[in-house]
């Protein structure tokens, strides 16, 4: 029997969730039909949904026919809700797009149209409500033709298809000309092929058309061949009335089963292994309980506590970005008593089931905000939050989410350089085509900055959300390349480059600002107006002064069709405007076109009143360092310190520089005598024009905001005793071996992003209190007289075991014991020693140059002691 996972996706109102019940009911499934207006449809299961007569959550149902099973994921069909919908396609085989037959085909219908064909899934048309709609089949017919596929085609009628079958392929229609039919076999492939798109015509109410459907379904889907190699995609993540923690996956490879370990990469963490500790086949509300599940099914596991949507396991890979973004963002109001940090962490949970809320607490205004697809997803969010944590929260208005961008190309500079520390990076920041997001590369030469050095600018590039400087919006659309740095050998340390890298954008941003190449974006919609021919002049006048534009489509008599796109901030809320000035006769429709240059940026900029130099926490200046002491440079003044050379940008042409300067020792010749020197023995010096290196990927950034973070804790003494090159500092110097530890796991955070907590035993210290601080971007504990390490790292890491990915390093056997019991992950000393080497082969050198500097240590207190013992004989010798 055939096994498919089948998606049913529809404008709202369009009818979905009654097919949904009709082919439950004609399969057999349920036995008696629910209606939307009844509030009783087998789907619709939460009380919101059943309230509001929509679908909020995507569900599945299981049904069979004869010859094929069916795994039917319904999805919401509201605008507000589309997330949700797109993040079911990653695990489709097929979709059935609904289609009201009164209300035809609507501008969220083009955009569910737009998703399919990006995630290539065949998709069958149902057009429902065909009892009550004025046009016939042919008017319809020709909208889906004209505004879906040339490929759709009408399976539903009594006449011959064949031909129009045929000719949406060139291969199949040579076939047709010879036999005169198209078998079932070539019809399928085409299907799977998207070329054909198989239309059919009913009422889900009245169950008219939903046999022929179902037929269709058993005729012409084909089964998937799965690999044996283990391999799942994470669709969704939700929890269960208990709050038990959901991770619903398709198999699309091997199988799983109960109390099987799984290992998987949380978001931007390290790799983690957890038990299965439930597999669940739903249907409806109610679910079974399986003891395995093998590929193509669709199931929902417990005892994964990491996952996320879109997430792959095995073989696969994480589904790319999503298409649908909110545009809105809104501050959540609590009530006084809830205090707003203690509550963010419930409000993550949410997040977990609707990763593009992006709950994020802004520390500035003491706050906490949320981005949001519209206002119904506002109202069912305040619902959800009350039922479940029992808190009343409101949300504003909402603000438009702008983004900002820049329109040509800019270097940005960023200098660090306190006492005892060095870096300095230069970045190229150039313009990019909507829709491209961040990409960072690098074209530095190793030459002037070592290839571990460069890996460490490109990570800190990505970890952070860069903000413009018009008004602190979140740079896009924008690629930012390396072109050339400086370490010191010395002085160097684990931060330093993430100072200065950051410092560089914000200085390259400001350049931009000074240049007027700051451009500030706004969402988009694309709209669809249907209205009575005698005011389509108030609407055309109403879109210019929206500063939208527009396009007159052909139309019915007495009624006219007006399409095009404007700012959200001025047609997003349209639809009530136009129903009042044609009596409720008018209709729009929009959806997400992109994000375009703002159409009043000078009154937005003033608005948001943003003064990027007073934003301490993305300051554009840089730190020099003179007479042994730091001071900052004001932005507009790094060139005149800085200790590289810059690019050098004319019009479109970009020279950088791929070399160091190289000036012979001992000879006293400046940079301009050198380079006429070059020119006459190897003719006119041409430097390379900017181009990506060959080696090198683009590199998309991510939402962190929603990454779980990784988190080593570090039991210091057991690491320092463990390690001989450390345990022979600490035989004279217990301080100096701290520092040098300390100085390793600095650096170990720089190269590799992950947070480090070192924890020092003072259990026989008296008087010792607790003691907290950060050294060079770790944190440092020592714990106070009376308290063993080893207790301390055990409930520091069952505090928080659940907000990071954690690991602790040690070979203390009981520690170790311990963290097997709470399911964390332990390092031995040698393992993480090991760990450092792999990651940059620079701590390997530092290790050893431990080993020298000890060896050195040690000759030097020889000698000092022998000269002491001369000292001292000379002396009694004098007497």
């Amino acid at each position: 029997m055939k096994k498919q996972v089948i998606g049913i996706l529809a404008h709202v109102d369009a009818g979905k969730t009654t097919l949904s019940e009709a082919m439950l009911y004609t399969t057999g499934k349920i036995k008696n039909l629910g209606r939307v207006d009844w509030r009783n449809t087998y789907l619709d299961t939460h009380e919101l949904e059943r309230e509001r007569g929509i679908t909020i959550f995507s569900k599945h149902a299981v049904l069979s026919t004869e010859k094929i099973n069916i795994t039917l994921l319904d999805t919401p069909g509201h605008v507000d809700f589309s997330a949700e919908t797109e993040r079911t396609l990653s695990v489709l085989d097929y979709a059935i797009l609904v289609i009201s037959g009164t209300d035809r085909v609507q501008a969220h219908t083009e955009t569910l149209w737009h998703l399919l064909e990006r995630y290539r899934i065949p998709t069958f048309v149902f057009v429902t409500k065909m009892d009550l709609a004025i046009t016939g089949r042919d008017a319809v017919m020709a909208e889906l033709t004209s505004s879906l596929s040339s490929g759709c085609v009408d399976f539903s009628g009594d006449g011959d298809a064949s031909e129009l079958i045929a000719m949406t392929d060139e291969k199949t229609l040579e076939a047709y000309l010879e036999s005169g039919s198209v078998n079932d076999d070539d019809i399928a492939r085409l299907i799977a092929e998207r070329k054909l798109f198989p239309c059919f015509f009913g009422s889900g109410l009245k169950l008219e058309g939903v046999d022929k459907l179902l037929e269709a379904l058993e005729k012409y889907t084909v089964s998937k061949s799965y690999p044996d190699e283990f391999g799942a995609k994470v669709y969704k993540i939700a929890h269960d009335k208990n709050g038990a923690r959901l991770t619903y996956i398709k198999l699309t490879g091997g199988s799983i089963s109960m109390r099987q370990p799984i290992t998987y990469n949380p978001l931007g963490g390290e790799a983690v292994e957890e038990k299965i500790t439930g597999i669940r086949q739903y249907s409806g509300a109610k679910f079974e309980n399986k003891e395995k599940a093998e590929a193509g099914d669709i199931c929902a596991v417990t005892g994964l506590s990491a996952t996320y949507a879109g997430q792959g396991f095995g073989y696969e890979a994480e589904t790319a970005h999503p298409y649908l973004e909110p545009v809105l963002r809104y501050r959540i109001a609590l009530p006084s008593e809830v205090d707003p940090r203690v509550f963010l962490p419930k409000l993550q949970m949410l997040e977990e089931e609707e990763p593009l809320l992006h709950i994020v607490w802004n520390e500035r205004y003491d706050e906490i905000l949320a981005q949001i697809m519209g206002p119904v997803q506002t109202e069912v969010l305040v619902s959800l939050i009350s039922e479940r944590f029992g808190v009343d929260v409101r949300f504003d208005d909402g603000r438009i989410l702008y983004k900002e961008t820049v329109s040509g190309a800019v270097e940005g500079v960023g200098h660090f350089e306190p006492l005892r520390h060095y870096s300095e990076v230069h970045l190229l920041i150039e313009p990019l085509e909507a829709g491209s997001g961040l990409v960072f590369d690098t074209a530095c030469s190793e030459n002037l900055l070592s290839r571990n050095w460069q890996r460490l600018v490109l990570t800190h590039l990505e970890e952070k959300q860069h903000l413009g400087v018009l008004t602190g919006s979140a740079l896009t659309d924008t690629k930012i390349t390396l072109i050339s740095g400086k370490a010191h050998l010395k002085h160097t340390e684990g931060g330093d480059f993430r100072e200065s890298t950051y410092r560089a954008v914000r200085q390259g941003l400001m350049r931009a600002r000074a240049n007027g190449q700051c451009v500030l974006l706004e969402p988009y919609y694309s709209f669809r107006i249907e209205l009575p021919s005698e005011c389509v002049g108030r609407a055309i006048t109403d879109i210019v002064a929206k500063s939208g534009t527009f396009e007159q489509q052909e139309s019915d008599l007495g009624t006219a069709v007006l399409t095009g796109q404007a700012p959200v901030s001025t047609i997003g809320n349209y639809a009530r405007e136009l129903a009042s000035y044609t009596h409720g006769k008018g209709k729009f429709s929009c959806r997400m076109a992109g994000y375009f240059p703002c159409h009043n940026t000078d009154d937005v900029v003033a608005e948001y009143s943003y003064e990027p130099t007073s934003d301490l926490d993305n300051t554009p200046d840089s730190v020099f360092c003179a007479h042994g002491a730091g001071f900052v440079v004001p932005w507009d003044q790094v060139e005149e310190y800085m200790h590289l050379e810059g690019i050098r940008i004319k019009g479109e042409e970009i020279l950088v520089p791929l070399e160091p300067k190289v000036i012979q020792k001992n000879v006293n010749i400046d940079e301009k005598e050198l380079e006429a020197i070059m020119e006459r023995e190897f003719g006119p010096i041409r430097r390379r024009e900017y181009g990506a290196a060959k080696t090198s990927q683009p590199k998309v950034i991510v939402d962190t905001s929603k990454i779980k973070k990784r988190l080593y804790i570090v039991d210091g003494y057991n690491l320092i005793f463990a390690w001989d090159e450390l345990a022979d500092i600490a035989k004279n110097d217990l301080e100096g071996a701290r520092n040098a530890l300390c100085d390793l796991l600095a650096n170990f955070k720089s190269f590799t992003g992950r947070d480090v907590i070192v924890v020092f035993d003072a259990y026989n210290v008296k008087g010792a209190v607790e003691r907290k601080f950060d050294y060079h971007g770790i944190h440092v504990v020592y714990t106070k007289e009376g308290e063993l390490g080893d207790v301390y790292i055990s409930k520091l890491a069952k505090e928080i075991g659940r907000d990071y990915s954690v690991r602790i390093v040690t070979s203390d056997g009981l520690i170790q014991l311990q963290a097997v019991g709470t399911g964390i992950l332990r390092l031995s000393a040698r393992e993480f020693k090991d760990e450092l080497i792999s990651n940059d082969k620079d701590i390997s050198e530092q290790l050893k140059a431990i080993r020298e500097r000890n060896a050195k240590d040690e000759k030097d207190a020889r000698e000092k002691r022998k000269d002491e013992i001369i000292a001292e004989l000379s002396k009694k010798k004098g007497k």
